[in-house]
């Protein structure tokens, strides 16, 4: 399939700037692969689709403030710096994305905090924007992450037109987020809230957890009409035993098995057997999923409407069908659905 063929018209006013009150008050638009049958729901209704034993599969990675601040030396020029990944602790050396990078050079030193309270110097170019920094920090590694936290800034994505607040640390976060080292949320899982994971197993539902650290590899335009040529950024992912005995056993005694996001769904086609069952395993994947692809997994799976021509709409177009995935668009447009990171879901079975 060719890129253009993912793009679509969205009002801006449907782009969600603000989360809902209460998590799982967001909308859920389900859809029903088989019939075509499309239902207006709320997230908290989602128990109405799944039955004593079902298996969610969750991704528990953890969003750092990975979006910084700071002045270059001797023109004190404002400089944003995005922190992507940790490539070396014992030298603190950062990939990072500088703005305006221009101005940027190897070399240069970059000052943060309101009394220069840390200093990073630039070391190698990597892209066109991305940059190499090792942060000047003698103290022991507790207080060098403290400092990245206190200075740090919520990484909302650009379309999000506010600054972050202290609300954001919170609501741009999933409630079960255990390992750090993501730079975007997996925004399907923010609709969970504490009561309904606790109704959920009520009910009878597992959870399993996996890890994949979102990157700004997942965001990344596509620039290549032909599909099959676009390579992904790789990305941090691990696939415990535990979560393997929990989903191979719901898969072997016929239960369900809904992939909450498409991070979760990229780290469960990463890792799976000839029986199609799930395996562990721990690296870096840049798996591309886009039609048509045969899922060895997950039969279900929950995620948000998503910026046209990005590989996460094209995922949920692999999963659902092309022309079924672009239809409840129409539909989630036409009844004002609210879309991307704080918008609403899609229950797709």
């Amino acid at each position: 399939m060719k890129l253009s063929q993912f793009r679509y018209d969205l009002p801006l006013n449907l782009i969600a700037q603000h989360p809902t009150k209460n998590r799982e008050d967001s909308r859920l638009l389900v859809v029903n692969r088989k019939t075509g049958n499309m239902e207006n729901k709320h997230f908290k209704d989602i128990l109405e689709y799944f039955e004593d034993k079902d298996v969610f599969v969750v991704n528990n990675t953890k969003v750092f403030p990975a979006r910084m601040y700071g002045r270059k030396e001797k023109t004190g020029a404002k400089i944003e710096v995005f922190l992507l990944r940790e490539l070396n602790k014992p030298n603190r050396l950062w990939d990072v994305i500088v703005d305006p990078a221009r101005k940027i050079r190897v070399g240069n030193k970059l000052y943060f905090g309101d009394n220069e309270e840390l200093v990073a110097e630039v070391i190698d170019n990597t892209t066109s924007r991305g940059r190499t920094i090792r942060f000047l920090w003698d103290d022991d590694d507790t207080s060098f992450k403290e400092m990245l936290e206190q200075l740090g800034e919520t990484p909302l994505p650009r379309y999000i037109k506010r600054k972050p607040d202290e609300e954001d640390r919170k609501r741009y976060q999933t409630v079960y987020a255990k390992y750090e080292g993501a730079v975007a949320a997996p925004t399907a899982g923010l609709h969970f809230s504490p009561e309904l994971i606790k109704r959920c197993e009520i009910h009878g539902i597992r959870f399993a957890e996996v890890t994949l650290h979102t990157g700004l590899g997942t965001f990344r335009p596509i620039e290549v009409e032909d599909l099959s040529k676009h390579k992904m950024d790789a990305e941090y992912f691990q696939i415990t035993e535990g979560a393997c005995n929990i989903v191979n056993k719901a898969k072997e005694r016929g239960h369900r098995i809904c992939s909450i996001g498409t991070t979760t769904m990229r780290a469960l086609e990463s890792s799976f057997t000839a029986q199609k069952l799930l395996k562990p395993a721990e690296g870096w994947t840049n798996h591309f999923i886009h039609p048509p692809y045969e899922f060895s997994v997950a039969d279900s799976l929950v995620t948000n409407f998503h910026l046209p021509k990005t590989s996460l709409l094209i995922m949920t177009c692999a999963f659902a069908g092309y022309d079924l995935a672009m239809e409840a668009y129409k539909k989630a447009i036409k009844d004002k659905y609210r879309f991307f990171s704080y918008g609403d879901a899609l229950l797709v079975i």
